[in-house]
């Protein structure tokens, strides 16, 4: 037998050898995907090499090879990782104006929010005084961006926010709160009636009874209203909610009496009163609810107690965490033992230096 005839013969045995193994392997890979229930998850490497040799054979081999995923699907994976090679755009620079940087745009919404009337030419030149080069049409696309209207409709709305910080010089909240007494008659619900400045958040109880009727609270509106020691002075405004308590004749003494004006609030915002409601929520929690009360006179007696040391030694996180009217037991320059001062048998303590 010559060499060519024995390299054929060779050639053949190994040729049908490799057509037994793989007619074998797609048996056993027929048998082990009936087995498996439901779809196979693939991880990238898997679908990558299974991409690279599906390319190879070509698409009428995989159709008589593929069982795991059809044929179209191997070869869009391979097309997908051609196309990833030569993918460059991350690195592709596009042509025109860079972004405006996000300090720059914050500085935009920040003026256009502070200054409802300002236009897009006086947001230009207010930048330009801070050293920013900008185009009015930089200014409305940002501010289109970050949804805030252009000056001619966004002046006309004034947030409740931006009212109150313009006028808190001149706003006092007024509210109630009630509290439970024990009298002769039983536990009996009384009212508290207080004024708060809004900028100071000086407190002024005005008035406790049972029966805030509206002589009551005419007779209030009188007292505070007084020239000389009335906690309402002339030109402020006072804010309240719409309580029936709030009577027209209470607000007509209160205009009279040098208000400019009332200023109800809208149905269920107490967050519009927000210094006077957490007031409430203050001298509750801090003293009401931890004490029982024996008439009248002991209800007086604790709120006041708690007045004089909400002003002058309890610390105000909403205030720096300062003092109101600093107590004359807190001065500086004491440099005695650290004593301390009790209220309501030690319910309310203030912690100070005793003068050498």
């Amino acid at each position: 037998m010559d060499w060519k005839r024995m390299l054929a013969y060779i050639s053949g045995s190994v040729n049908q050898e490799l057509l037994l193994r793989i007619e074998y392997l797609i048996a056993e890979n027929r048998i082990l995907r009936q087995q498996c229930k439901g779809r196979l998850l693939l991880t990238n490497g898997e679908r990558k090499d299974l991409a690279e040799i599906g390319h190879r054979l070509g698409k009428k081999v995989l159709h008589e090879v593929a069982d795991i995923v059809k044929p179209e699907t191997i070869l869009r994976w391979h097309s997908q990782l051609i196309a990833r090679k030569f993918d460059g755009s991350k690195n592709r620079r596009y042509p025109g104006r860079p972004k405006t940087g996000k300090e720059l745009e914050y500085l935009i919404v920040r003026m256009a929010k502070e200054n409802r009337s300002w236009g897009y030419d006086r947001i230009v030149g207010a930048l330009a005084n801070v050293g920013y080069t900008v185009s009015d049409k930089t200014v409305g696309n940002i501010l289109k961006r970050n949804g805030l209207a252009p000056a001619p409709e966004r002046k006309k709305a004034t947030p409740w926010k931006e009212f109150i910080r313009t006028h808190q010089d001149l706003l006092v909240a007024t509210d109630f709160f009630t509290t439970e007494v024990w009298t002769l008659c039983g536990l009996v619900t009384y009212y508290v009636l207080f004024f708060i400045r809004i900028n100071r958040r000086e407190i002024h109880i005005a008035g406790i009874t049972p029966n805030p009727d509206q002589t009551w609270m005419t007779q209030i509106a009188r007292n505070i209203t007084m020239a000389d020691d009335g906690f309402l002075k002339s030109g402020q405004r006072l804010i309240h909610d719409r309580d029936t308590k709030y009577s027209a004749a209470f607000r007509e003494t209160i205009q009279s009496g040098g208000m400019t004006t009332t200023l109800p609030l809208p149905p269920r915002s107490p967050n519009l009163n927000a210094n006077a409601e957490r007031w409430v929520r203050s001298i509750k929690e801090e003293c009401l609810s931890r004490v029982i009360l024996f008439g009248e006179k002991a209800l007086w007696r604790t709120v006041g107690e708690y007045e004089a040391h909400y002003h002058r030694e309890r610390n105000h996180q909403g205030k720096g965490n300062a003092l109101l009217i600093p107590s004359m037991l807190l001065e500086e320059g004491r440099a005695g033992p650290i004593l301390r001062k009790e209220r309501l048998g030690g319910l309310l303590n203030v912690y100070y230096k005793q003068a050498a």
